[in-house]
């Protein structure tokens, strides 16, 4: 018959610009993602340095796209595919419905234009082209006597609304059939928020995933207790944890850790408190009210000697507080909660995307230099118990500084309905996962310029949640400039950073002593680089094999791609051992 048929244009041979068509006959075809190559993957390999073109396949049997998930290296090709004259729909679940118009927004405004205007009618385009489905339902996308077919999302527990795509093609002229199924990127088990994914009934073609194909991640536990003793230690040098984000998926689940870490944190220190008599119990236990805090106009702040870095710390710039207890909705710059995840008039620059990719230096290697930026209103007490040997959790500012990074989470915070048990009984028992007391976001570009000049100077213990991921663009770039060169703050990477980008080249070179160019300007690194490898959105090897084996029929062919070539070869091998008792292709390599 020669159909199905798959060609591959993009996380082939790398991890980012994911894209697959499915022809599923001679004029009729489907786009799984259409997402941004980054990195080295952007360029053309043995192209003496040039960049991939955006879309460079034609599109005249292109029936529609499927959206497996809203990260960029899956979507950032979209404005460019509609530019190209694709008219077609756009299928994805009813979360990332929610969630794509702010990515294309920003990708929009990165690629083409900034103009108001233009972005108004782009956005109204891509929502008219939008078709929500839900998870487990059939969806028939063409019905003819030569070819039906339809499909059906089912979660993939990647991050909010990301799906693995089931593709049932019917030939009646033949009497043929085929279930094609395309992982799209499949998550870690006991993930914050998600519910964890379930492998399909059966494949006879399976396009599998394989960032992680060659490790196995360390269990959630384990990794929560790491991210609080990294940031611990990086709190005694007396500066900040500045933390190269995700705007999507990687900060929310940072802050649902933070906020247990707080938590648990305050629980332990009410007991002692408790225990004690009253007027043993340091002032700087008091928690911290929004009736507290006013408006301060202090944004110079003189460099702190050695002498004087224990004296009472001076208060932040002004800037808006992401949650007060007792609230129903929470103010951003104005704009209620029920509105941030609309468009945004401000400029932003942060990258969205999370292609991740082992493996990650060990934890705590170097030592660090970091920058802080908050937004608190009001003096702070001191961040250190009296002995300065513990941190002072529940007085800590935590700092989200990215405008794409704060509507994500606002709109996490709709999509309650789609979280897993354990966050939705978080909220029943009064606690504000995404929007706990601690938590400080940055709007404008002014006063995240205050908040990095007032970090810089003052050296405040803080912790820094600032967009982009991979350090190649976003308000982290400006944390890094300043900051990187004084090793009283530290540098934590939480994700995948990919050769070719900055953020590879201070995980890699930072421990060393080395440098880093940024916006072509050399910075040596003194500050504390510290890695942990935990907090992937990635299934591991052994999530990968039980998404296959869990299938009641196996594929018969299953092609690996979204991998770096060492993953890709190493999850191959250990197919084809739980393979060997039967015939199957098992590609790591797919040619169109």
């Amino acid at each position: 018959m020669g159909y199905p048929q798959i060609e591959h244009h993009g996380a082939k041979d790398g991890v980012t610009g994911s894209c697959h068509q499915l022809d599923m006959n001679a004029t009729t075809s489907l786009l799984v993602d259409c997402g941004l190559f980054q990195g080295d993957d952007a360029s053309i390999p043995s192209g003496e340095g040039g960049s991939r073109l955006p879309i460079d396949f034609p599109l005249d049997t292109i029936k529609a796209l499927v959206v497996t998930h809203v990260h960029i290296d899956h979507v950032g090709r979209i404005p460019y595919l509609l530019a190209a004259g694709f008219e077609g729909p756009i299928l994805c679940s009813e979360a990332s419905a929610k969630l794509l118009p702010i990515v294309l927004e920003d990708a929009f405004k990165l690629s083409f234009s900034r103009d108001q205007q233009r972005i108004e009618r782009y956005i109204d385009i891509v929502e008219s082209r939008l078709v929500a489905l839900p998870y487990q339902h059939w969806f028939t996308l063409v019905d003819t006597d030569e070819l039906n077919a339809r499909i059906r999302l089912q979660r993939a527990g990647h991050i909010i609304g990301s799906a693995y795509v089931e593709i049932d093609l019917d030939y009646p002229q033949v009497g043929e059939s085929k279930r094609i199924v395309f992982s799209g990127d499949l998550g870690a088990p006991h993930a914050p928020f998600l519910m964890p994914p379930q492998p399909p009934e059966r494949a006879d073609i399976l396009v599998l995933e394989s960032t992680y194909g060659d490790r196995i991640h360390e269990d959630r536990q384990t990794r929560r207790q790491r991210l609080e003793a990294v940031i611990e230690q990086a709190l005694q040098d007396q500066g900040t944890v500045l933390i190269p984000a995700f705007s999507i998926g990687r900060t929310q689940e940072l802050l649902y850790e933070l906020e247990e870490i707080i938590h648990t944190r305050s629980i332990g220190a009410s007991s002692l408190a408790n225990m004690l008599p009253s007027e043993t119990v340091p002032a700087s236990s008091a928690s911290v009210g929004a009736s507290s805090l006013a408006k301060s106009n202090s944004t110079e702040q003189p460099p702190l000697s050695t002498e004087t870095r224990a004296a009472p710390i001076p208060p932040l710039p002004a800037g808006e507080r992401a949650g007060v207890r007792g609230r129903e909705t929470i103010p951003e710059n104005g704009i209620t909660s029920e509105r941030a995840g609309l468009r945004s008039k401000e400029t932003s620059l942060a990258i969205s995307s999370d292609a991740e990719q082992p493996p990650l230096p060990p934890a705590g290697e170097g030592r660090g230099e970091g920058q802080k930026s908050a937004q608190n209103e009001a003096p702070l007490a001191e961040n250190h118990s009296p002995d300065q040997s513990t941190t002072n959790w529940p007085k800590l500012p935590i700092i989200l500084d990215s405008p794409l990074a704060s509507r994500f989470t606002a709109a996490y915070r709709e999509l309650k309905p789609f979280w897993n048990q354990e966050a939705r009984d978080r909220v029943q028992s009064g606690r504000r996962p995404l929007a706990f007391e601690q938590l400080i976001t940055i709007d404008s570009h002014s006063d995240h310029q205050r908040i990095v000049n007032h970090l810089t100077q003052t050296a405040r213990p803080a912790i820094v949640i600032a967009g982009g991921g991979m350090c190649s663009g976003g308000r982290i770039v400006n944390y890094l400039k300043a900051m990187l060169g004084d090793k009283r703050h530290n540098v934590l990477f939480v994700g995948y950073q990919a050769k070719g980008t900055p953020g590879h080249a201070i995980q890699t070179y930072g421990p060393k002593g080395g440098y880093v160019n940024l916006d072509g300007e050399r910075f040596d690194i003194r500050a504390g680089i510290s890695s942990i490898g935990g907090y992937s959105a990635h299934a591991d090897q052994k999530g990968l094999m039980e998404f296959v084996t869990g299938m009641q029929q196996w594929p018969t062919e299953i092609r690996v791609v979204h991998g770096e070539q060492k993953a890709k070869q190493a999850l191959a091998d250990v197919l084809r051992v739980q393979y060997a008792a039967r015939e199957v292709s098992i590609q790591t390599e797919p040619t169109n």
